[in-house]
C-alpha cells in the first residue's frame, strides 16, 4: 500500500468520510469535515498511524494532502 493510500484511509477514518473522495490534490477547504476540529483529529491520527511526532507549529503547514505526504516523506515514511 502506498503512502497516499495509507493517508486516504487515515483521513477517511479521522474525518468520517469516504476514502475515494480524497485525492492527491485535496486541500482542507475542499472537504467540509476537515474543519479545525477535524484537523486536530487528523493530526493525532497521523501520529498514531505513522509513528511521527508533530509539533503544534506543524499543524498549520499540513492543510493539504500534498503537504502531508511531503511531511511524511521527510520523516522517512514511504
Amino acid at each position: 500500500m502506498s503512502a497516499f493510500e495509507q493517508l486516504q484511509n487515515v483521513m477517511a477514518s479521522a474525518l468520517n468520510i469516504s476514502a475515494d473522495t480524497i485525492t492527491q490534490a485535496s486541500v482542507q477547504g475542499d472537504i467540509a469535515a476537515w474543519d479545525s476540529l477535524g484537523h486536530v483529529h487528523l493530526m493525532v491520527a497521523l501520529e498514531d498511524t505513522f509513528g511521527v511526532e508533530l509539533q503544534i507549529e506543524d499543524f498549520s503547514k499540513l492543510g493539504s494532502v500534498r503537504a502531508i505526504l511531503d511531511y511524511l516523506k521527510s520523516q522517512g515514511v514511504e
